[in-house]
């Protein structure tokens, strides 16, 4: 078929795609562990649910403004307010369905063809993808295991030119769990201070699943509120995936024309998902620290069970639920005649011979690493340790 030429300028992500080969093997009846989605295995609170149920019963079932509900919208205001010190005015929120749906939304808004986006790596999937829909180019900046995978104040100037229009990180990070610390932040602000014309697109949609302290968002810093777009949503931090609901802050004219585009686009989110987040921003949190508690045993599970692995290198990440380890030892290795050629060629090996599915680091802008999610339960990371220890001894 005849295809628009955009179609084939993005590629499917690879989370997904392993996602449905699990899928795929666990019809067949093989005991599949999956370490590849990025999804809380928690159920949404209660008080969300019950608010949730309540609009429907109340029949709150039809076309919502199109940047979400006001008292939606005045709730996230005063969270940007008083967890971020974040400065955004109710008209400055647009609320979408997820946190992917705000970002594509500020990129189709901000970048043009040919502008540049500075594209921090390791990366979420989509970032490059999106920008490379609306014709702009990203430039990626590599970060290290041995620096946590984040970039310096020196790597960063380097990368930026002239058509240099956005910068676009997460922090806490998919897919390394990297966070970067206020004094981090601060260094990478110093140099924007030198580009005014640059903006920051900050996702923060993992910010409640750090380990380490107290987040801290790039557009709390002087100077920063009017050229940053803070994305956050309730996916990860209230374990509501399927609800999809994220939101962004912006100065208000890219707001409003992230709303413009919306209106074309989607229009608003479910009315329900709305309500249901007002309860989420508005209520008892200690569901969501419970959560982070229960995260932060994981990953210990997790480093423990990894670090028994004879080749395999890791770094002990401050946020999310993903390891990223280096696994370039093992690559020109073969088992049975089967050489590991790839990042994805290991992946694949290790998914069909001990049935655990993990995401290639070929699919985050580095070839070396493999992300592996540990938002499952306890005795599942046991297992899931065990198995990927026996497939990665084989080798030689």
């Amino acid at each position: 078929m005849n295809l628009a030429d955009r179609v084939h300028v993005i590629n499917e992500p690879q989370t997904i795609a392993m996602a449905k080969k699990s899928r795929e093997l666990a019809a067949l009846g093989h005991d599949v562990i999956s370490l590849s989605l990025g999804e809380p295995d928690f159920a949404t609170p209660e008080h969300i649910k019950e608010a949730a149920k309540s609009a429907i019963d109340n029949n709150f079932s039809y076309y919502t403004p199109v940047a979400g509900i006001p008292e939606l919208r005045e709730a996230i205001s005063q969270k940007f307010k008083t967890q971020n010190n974040l400065a955004y005015n109710a008209d400055q929120i647009v609320v979408g369905t997820g946190a992917k749906h705000a970002i594509m939304n500020t990129i189709m808004a901000i970048i043009n063809p040919g502008d540049e986006v500075l594209i921090p790596t390791p990366y979420w999937v989509s970032y490059s993808e999106m920008v490379k829909l609306v014709g702009g180019v990203p430039v990626f900046i590599k970060g290290t295991i041995e620096n946590d995978f984040k970039i310096t104040a020196e790597e960063l100037e380097a990368a930026i030119t002239s058509k240099s229009k956005a910068f676009i990180f997460s922090s806490p990070c998919n897919p390394t769990g990297s966070v970067f610390s206020e004094k981090e932040l601060a260094s990478l602000v110093d140099v924007f201070n030198k580009y005014p014309e640059i903006f920051i697109i900050s996702d923060e949609i993992y910010e409640f699943i750090n380990f380490v302290g107290k987040h801290a968002s790039i557009g709390s810093f002087p100077g920063m509120i009017d050229r940053t777009i803070t994305i956050n949503g309730l996916s990860k931090g209230f374990a509501m995936t399927g609800w999809r609901l994220g939101y962004l802050g912006a100065p208000k004219e890219i707001a409003m024309a992230c709303e413009k585009i919306q209106g074309q686009f989607t229009s608003a989110t479910s009315g329900i998902s709305q309500k249901a987040a007002v309860a989420a921003l508005t209520g008892d949190l200690s569901p969501s620290y419970e959560m982070v508690k229960a995260f932060a045993r994981r990953k210990k599970i997790m480093f423990d069970g990894l670090s028994k692995i004879d080749g395999i290198k890791i770094n002990d990440p401050e946020g999310a639920f993903y390891f990223f380890p280096d696994i370039s030892h093992f690559l020109g290795k073969q088992y049975n005649g089967e050489v590991i050629h790839t990042a994805t060629d290991l992946c694949m090996y290790i998914l069909n011979t001990v049935y655990v599915s993990m995401v290639t680091g070929e699919a985050f802008g580095d070839d070396n690493c493999i992300r592996i999610s540990y938002a499952a339960a306890d005795e599942k990371l046991v297992e899931a340790c065990k198995r990927i220890k026996i497939a990665l001894d084989r080798l030689s």
